[in-house]
Order: structure tokens, then C-alpha cells, then sequence
């Protein structure tokens, strides 16, 4: 299970000719890379944007060949995972618990459960994000789908740590609309530091474009669950709009930029396909259901890349540690029906332009969900094979790591 990626990072230092493909006529439609094959991606191909020169042995020197290993077992649909310091990681599994791992072990007695929460299908306890100033505050965040009468909505939960246990605070945000499917909650806090989640659809369409509903949305608070000043709309959490089901978001480590996963459409509201990776702006506007796959319109922000046949992405995160020198400034997701983990690959001189992606080779768990990096730099992922839709392998759901290969 050794694997080298391939040699992508010599891409980081070339010049993109963009602009001279355009005017020859053969950039590609949209200005996006439209992945039409007839299957997935194939694990240790990669996939090339735009016409680059680059040579192997350009990088030969910063690769370090990795492999991956079993960190925990046993635990059920782990949807979100952070360290709370380099010993120790917190995990929302999504029947409704959060389970401390410390020291490479999963603890026995859930820190705390919900019991408020509906697992009926996609929905559930999801997303989790620690504090800014957790070291003194000792404050986290969580997203969780629950019932009120016939319908379900998803809040956003304050809580506190106590090591031992974890008691909740208050509740910032509720009454986002939620349904059994497409109700990815994703929390994640930005460089300035609000927090940032991401809503789907709730299997109604039109709440992606309607700016009164805080579905099919990325929405950003201030950490007492107030609306920041500088939001694009008035008086409201709205971000970005016109999102179907995005679960994944992170922020460039050096450009500061939001980047974004989003599933695309699933037979019965568009063709299958057309999951998205979004440079976020604030106040866009980025289609659904108005446009999917190829289509486009003026004032709607097209996505960077199109997955057809569907990937499934389900995170998103960038990497930025020591360890694995050739993945610096990539981007990073994981794939649920893809089965896997997609890197993309960002220009240097042009980091809002994706020059080339690769499903990485051998790993080979199932549903991959989440994605994360570790304080010791390594690359945390968890399988998603109890979600009803995966194939269940002996003790999972499982979380997984990157690390150099000995």
C-alpha cells in the first residue's frame, strides 16, 4: 500500500497559457474542466486542466512516498473530525454522539448524545468546529438535523468541553431547513474567524435561490449566532447562495480564499453528476437549480470543476503541513460514491485556476467522507460505510491516515 502521487506539484511553477487558449479557440467550454468520462476516475491518473511543461524530475527531490494506515475502528458514520490537541480528536458519528480518540484510542463512553436527533436517512449529527479561542474558552460548535412536528430542520449548537464530558450552551442558529436527504451541514470557522455552514436544499429547489430561506446556502455568523456586519445581505446569515448540497469547505492557506465541494443533481431533480468544486465569493450567486453540469447564465458564478459520472463529494480540506511536501496548497476531498480521496491541484501564479486533479492511488476503505490534517501533519480520513449506501467492512466505520511510507 505504498504509493507515490504523481509528479502534480511541478505544475505549481509553471505558466498557465490560459490566455493563448483561449485565443486559439480550444480552452476548454466554460472555462471549466468538464470531467465527462464514462467511469469514475481512475486511482493514480491524473487529470490535466490546461496544456502544461513540466518535468518528473522537477520534484523528484520533495516527494515523499506515502501509505495509508488504520488510526481507530468501530465507530458509526464518522461525519466530522478536529483535534483538540495533538493527542487528542473529537468525532461526531451521525446517530447522534461525539467520541473522544486520545492517543490513537477511541474512548468507550460517548463525551455526549443528542437524543433529539433524526437519523432516518443522509440526516443526522454532522458537522463540528472548535473555537477560534478554544484554548480558553473551551468552546465548540456542532450541526444536527432534528424533528419538529412532520418537519425537520438542522441548528447549530454551541457547547463546552470538559474533557470528560461535553455539556451543551446554547443554540445559535435553528429552523434551517432539512429533509432526509441533501441537509450536509459542514461548520467550518474562516481566517476571520466566523463561522462559516453550508445548507442544503432540503430536497426543495427553490429554497437555493430564495434569499429568506437559509437553505441551499453557505451562511456565515458571528460566535454568539448574530449576524455579522459586513454580510452581503442585510440582517441576514447568507454568504453565498444557490448551492444544492455542498458538505465540504476550507480556506487557501495562502490567498485566504473560500473553496467548496457541492453533490450535484440525482436523477429525480436533474441528471445524475454535475458535483461541483466552487471558488466561493462573497454574495454569489452559483446557480442551482437554475444551471447544473454544463449549462450556464449570465450572473450565476460557474463552478471550477464538474464531476459526471458523480464523485460524491462529501468534505474538503487544504493541506498545508510539512510532511508531504508535494501536496502543499492542494486541495483535498473525500469521495462517498467515488470511493476515495480527489486531490486538485491549484496554479501558483493564478491560484484561482485549477490546473490539474488525481484520485490518489490505494486507498481502498469504501465511502471515503471526511477529510482533515492532524497537528502532526499527517492526513486524516474516515470511511462511510454504514450509511446505508456503502458496503460494510469488518469494524468500520473506520478512520484513516496518511503517513510516509518507511
Amino acid at each position: 500500500m505504498i504509493y507515490k502521487s504523481k509528479k502534480l506539484s511541478g505544475l505549481l511553477g509553471t505558466t498557465l497559457l490560459v490566455a493563448s487558449l483561449i485565443v486559439a479557440g480550444i480552452y476548454l467550454k466554460r472555462q471549466i474542466y468538464l470531467s465527462d468520462q464514462n467511469e469514475t476516475i481512475k486511482p493514480g491518473s491524473a487529470v490535466m486542466i490546461n496544456e502544461e511543461e513540466f518535468t518528473d524530475e522537477s520534484t523528484t527531490s520533495e516527494e515523499v512516498a506515502y501509505t495509508h494506515e488504520l488510526f481507530v475502528d468501530s465507530l458509526f458514520v464518522p461525519w466530522s473530525m478536529i483535534f483538540t490537541s495533538p493527542e487528542r480528536m473529537l468525532v461526531t458519528e451521525r446517530n447522534g454522539s461525539i467520541r473522544a480518540i486520545i492517543n490513537g484510542q477511541l474512548q468507550s463512553a460517548p463525551l455526549i448524545t443528542f437524543p433529539e436527533v433524526s437519523t432516518k436517512s443522509e440526516e443526522g449529527l454532522m458537522g463540528m468546529a472548535l473555537d477560534p479561542n478554544y484554548a480558553q474558552n473551551k468552546t465548540l460548535y456542532v450541526c444536527l438535523a432534528y424533528q419538529s412536528g412532520i418537519n425537520l430542520f438542522d441548528k447549530v449548537v454551541r457547547l463546552t468541553d470538559n474533557d470528560s464530558q461535553i455539556s451543551a450552551q446554547a443554540t445559535l442558529l435553528d429552523k434551517i431547513p432539512a429533509a432526509i436527504f441533501h441537509s450536509g451541514c459542514r461548520l467550518r470557522f474562516g481566517p476571520d474567524e466566523k463561522l462559516y455552514i453550508t445548507t442544503g436544499d432540503a430536497t426543495d429547489k427553490n429554497n437555493a435561490q430564495d434569499l429568506e430561506s437559509l437553505g441551499g446556502k453557505i451562511l456565515r455568523i458571528n460566535t454568539d449566532g448574530t449576524v455579522p456586519d459586513d454580510n452581503p445581505f442585510p440582517n441576514s446569515a447568507v454568504w453565498s447562495y444557490g448551492h444544492r448540497n455542498p458538505q465540504g469547505i476550507d480556506w487557501h492557506p495562502v490567498t485566504g480564499d473560500l473553496w467548496q465541494t457541492e453533490h450535484g443533481p440525482s436523477q429525480f431533480d436533474g441528471p445524475p453528476g454535475g458535483d461541483e468544486v466552487n471558488l466561493i465569493k462573497k454574495g454569489e450567486n452559483y446557480g442551482w437549480p437554475t444551471v447544473s453540469h454544463e449549462k450556464t447564465q449570465d450572473g450565476l458564478v460557474n463552478p471550477k470543476l464538474v464531476f459526471t459520472p458523480a464523485e460524491a463529494p462529501a468534505s474538503g480540506m487544504f493541506y498545508n503541513g510539512d510532511v508531504f511536501p508535494q501536496f502543499a496548497n492542494n486541495f483535498f476531498f473525500g469521495a462517498l460514491k467515488g470511493e476515495g480521496i480527489i486531490r486538485v491541484v491549484l496554479s501558483s501564479d493564478n491560484p484561482e485556476q485549477v490546473v490539474a486533479y488525481e484520485k490518489l492511488k490505494g486507498i481502498q476503505v469504501g465511502r471515503v467522507r471526511d477529510i482533515v490534517q492532524g497537528p502532526d501533519g499527517y492526513i486524516y480520513f474516515s470511511s462511510s460505510n454504514l450509511d446505508g449506501r456503502g458496503t460494510a467492512q469488518d469494524k468500520d466505520d473506520k478512520i484513516y491516515r496518511l503517513v510516509p511510507a518507511k
